[in-house]
């Protein structure tokens, strides 16, 4: 047993999806969020730059005696591959649980990831959907404009700016007929219903935040590190930029509001 935090950060607001999930399968964990608010986005940024802000994150984390660090971000977990063994606690990005869950779910081997231009362009999806199966077929799409829309709140099915965006960065993947499609963004999982509408309800939406959630449960579990408390877990937020831009917009992330509780750090001191 570790009533020690689990510690999750994004380049933003996205990972709020994972900590949502996380408070659902794990209510009794305490959680420390750092949302890189100030330098957001990282999907355009080169490699070297996402590994020393990725390095900056974690170590902000490590501050506060975290049991464990999830990079709840598509465009860390994709394109720094070396972060785990620079950490002295266990830890997980989103793609290997993703990808995981994917080629589980699909019938007809034909996935389809979307994501970040940097988690694109990274294939880091396709080579470990390959690794598992390579008979399995990917196909890769980069959607850039989906974060400023869910950072915006244009996420609602009727909303037709949502609804345009969608079909201009899916029609590739639906003319391939994928029967599956990881959400390689945790941002993403805010538009799955305007999504689903337009791919068709038989096609599976991986949850990227969802499915590293149900991972790191089962981690801490195997490592003996699950909070066995019955009290309900406390969560902390901390961003790099104005406190109360993010408090607004984490209400729609985490259907809740999570009032004054966000505190600003300097990120460059870490």
């Amino acid at each position: 047993m570790s009533n020690q935090p689990i510690g999750v950060f994004d380049s933003g607001l996205g990972g709020l999806t994972a900590v949502k999930q996380l408070r659902a399968i794990m209510p009794h964990e305490n959680i420390v969020y750092f949302g890189d608010t100030g330098r957001v986005p990282y999907g355009n940024r080169s490699t070297h730059t996402i590994a020393r802000y990725a390095g900056q994150d974690a170590n902000f984390l490590l501050s506060h005696d975290v049991k464990m660090v999830i990079a709840a971000c598509g465009t860390v977990s994709s394109t720094v591959r070396d972060l785990s063994e620079k950490l002295p606690v266990p830890y997980t990005g989103v793609v290997l649980p993703t990808a995981a869950a994917a080629v589980k779910a699909t019938v007809n081997g034909r996935i389809g990831v979307i994501g970040t231009t940097a988690t694109i362009t990274s294939s880091a999806y396709k080579t470990e959907i390959e690794r598992i199966d390579c008979n399995i077929e990917v196909f890769q799409q980069d959607c850039p404009l989906f974060v400023p829309l869910v950072e915006n709140g244009f996420i609602s099915p009727d909303d037709q700016i949502a609804k345009l965006t969608v079909e201009r960065y899916l029609k590739v993947l639906k003319d391939k007929q994928v029967d599956t499609i990881i959400l390689g963004c945790t941002h993403y999982p805010l538009l799955k219903q305007v999504i689903g509408e337009y791919v068709g309800m038989e096609v599976k939406l991986i949850d990227s935040g969802k499915e590293t959630a149900i991972y790191a449960s089962k981690l801490l579990k195997e490592k003996g590190l699950l909070n066995t408390s019955e009290k309900e877990g406390e969560c902390r937020f901390f961003v790099s930029d104005r406190t109360d831009d993010f408090s607004k917009v984490a209400s729609i992330f985490l259907h809740s509001n999570i009032g004054d509780d966000v505190q600003r750090v300097d990120i460059q001191n870490y």
